[in-house]
């Protein structure tokens, strides 16, 4: 009879065998050789290739783990531990070798080493890491044996000790990871979401509006960051007033990104409800630039009691009651609150700075004064909306600092909600090629487009044989802006020719390439969004 060496010599699987348990038998080997090799060295006679081999430590391991992971989706995908969990993790945490960590999370607890936690804790874990580490031993072995008798089956005693890892290292996860950080509750973990439903509503609502255009949307315009929190803090306090940002509740009750801010916010609320449509419009305007510019332009009046300018749109909501032109009434003409309560106070009463004794009935005195008295601390409407300005964008500046993990979740979250799906590009039928083009339609107007005002010449220029003239450029010197969603060329925003039209663009008006035999230009070139669906093949046109 053969030695047992031999003969595991013998069933010894192949590199090249793709099967998780061959690859699982390599990766096995390679991490004991490390170990091998460190327990023979002194690490205070050469240091330097101490670090090395930790390192290739490091590398085996997270190999070994990733097989690992692979093997218990194949072997058990029914049976893994939930990791639900996860979701009250910081988003810094979820990285892809995280299971790594807790590995040597356990080894140094096992060794005497805390890591960052506090010894109580450290002695809570430390079962737990014994236990952990003692079924990764086990399904080491059991995974070596069956990779060298039956590399293709898993039977049901590797099943077991598979189920049995999954379950300790979820639980080690959670343990561990809760005594660092704070992990989120249910209850925060359901605010956050109505956070997450609280943007995306201001989101739409500012892209109804014309604060915020689709295209800074899907092209994750960094002035995002901040406009969307501002724009937020007014949605929630004035026009969703029974959402996360409700004052009606405690602080302990709201999320913890706003809770800190609830003073602030009841002033905040107090000031926006005393405005009218043409001075919160004003304000939200501001609030979407990235510098903290005047919130009030030449045109607006020094001194709040006179009449305001219209602004595109008039009323940033639909309870609003305009001001009319003729004649000039005085601001705030309509309570800026919550559904309904515009619609008990009448059209015929007047909502601003009115004295006392003016007001039409007992049951306006008091809320007449109150704007009165509000209004009555700045010395203008300019001043009264630069206070505004700041308040809301020090809150929104501040999430950015102190909860920049939470908000960057958040909005990673809405961008995926909002943004714009790429839709498939069909190819036109043939007859729809011989009426026209089916996509000129619907796409992107751009002015004075040299092709728009004659659709059969630029059929004819697709169809054509013979390559035509190259159209004429436009200067850089004589375009300051993007010729499609006019944003103003910088530093950063660079810009780019179309080569079908000669206009110029920025990159996100631009994102194609397309070739133009008509021109002579057989590789594909630089095109807009506008000549890229309006008037070039989609046969031809490639999306870069």
């Amino acid at each position: 009879m053969l030695p047992a060496a031999l003969r595991r010599w013998l069933r010894r699987p192949k590199r090249s065998d793709p099967r998780l348990l061959s690859q699982f038998f390599f990766a096995d080997e390679r991490v004991t050789q490390v170990v091998a090799e460190i327990n023979g060295l002194d690490a205070e006679l050469d240091p330097q290739q101490y670090l090395v081999l930790l390192n290739q430590l490091h590398l085996s391991q997270a190999h070994l783990l990733a097989i690992l992971e692979r093997i218990m989706e194949e072997c058990i995908p029914t049976q893994r531990h939930s990791r639900d969990y996860l979701v009250k993790f910081p988003e810094e945490l979820l990285v892809d070798n995280l299971g790594n960590h807790m590995l040597f999370a356990a080894e140094c607890l096992l060794a005497g080493t805390f890591l960052e936690v506090e010894e109580a804790d450290g002695a809570q874990l430390r079962p737990q890491a014994r236990n952990l580490l003692c079924s990764l031993e086990l399904v080491r072995t059991v995974l070596r044996e069956q990779s060298l008798s039956q590399p293709g089956s898993y039977p049901e005693p590797v099943r077991a000790v598979l189920v049995q890892f999954d379950r300790l290292f979820a639980e080690f996860e959670l343990s561990y990871v809760s005594s660092l950080v704070a992990v989120k509750s249910p209850e925060e973990i359901y605010r956050q979401q109505e956070i997450i439903v609280l943007f995306c509503e201001t989101v739409e609502r500012a892209l109804r509006l014309g604060y915020l255009t689709q295209e800074m949307i899907d092209g994750y315009e960094p002035l995002l960051m901040f406009t969307i929190p501002r724009l937020a803090i007014i949605s929630g306090l004035l026009i969703y007033p029974e959402g996360p940002l409700s004052l009606e509740q405690s602080p302990e009750q709201m999320s913890r990104v706003f809770s800190p801010f609830y003073n602030l916010l009841k002033k905040i609320r107090d000031l926006l409800r005393v405005l009218s449509a043409e001075e919160l419009c004003l304000l939200e305007r501001s609030l979407c630039t990235a510098e903290s510019e005047d919130p009030c332009g030449p045109a607006t009046p020094s001194a709040w009691g006179a009449a305001m300018p219209r602004a595109d749109p008039l009323a940033p909501w639909g309870l609003l009651e305009v001001p009319r032109a003729t004649p000039p009434p005085p601001t705030c003409t309509a309570r800026l609150g919550p559904p309904g309560v515009a619609d008990d106070l009448g059209t015929d009463r007047q909502w601003g700075p009115q004295p006392p004794g003016s007001s039409s009935g007992l049951d306006d005195a008091t809320p007449v004064a109150r704007c009165w008295e509000l209004r009555s601390r700045y010395s203008s409407t300019k001043d009264m909306l630069h206070t505004l300005f700041v308040c809301i964008s020090g809150v929104a500046d501040q999430l950015q600092t102190n909860f920049a993990s939470d908000l960057r979740s958040i909005l990673k979250t809405v961008f995926k909600i909002v943004a714009s799906q790429a839709e498939p590009l069909e190819e036109p039928s043939g007859s729809q090629e011989e009426d026209g083009d089916p996509c000129a339609a619907d796409a992107p107007r751009v002015a004075d487009c040299p092709l728009c005002p004659s659709p059969a010449e630029a059929a004819g220029l697709r169809r054509a044989a013979a390559p035509r003239r190259l159209p004429e450029w436009v200067p850089d010197s004589t375009c300051s802006q993007c010729s499609a969603c006019r944003s103003p060329f910088t530093l950063l925003r660079r810009r780019h020719h179309c080569r079908s039209c000669g206009k110029i663009f920025c990159a996100r008006c631009s994102p194609h390439t397309a070739a133009l035999p008509h021109y002579g230009q057989p590789k594909p070139v630089r095109v807009c969004t506008h000549c890229y669906t309006a008037h070039l093949s989609p046969r031809r046109a490639r999306s870069q």
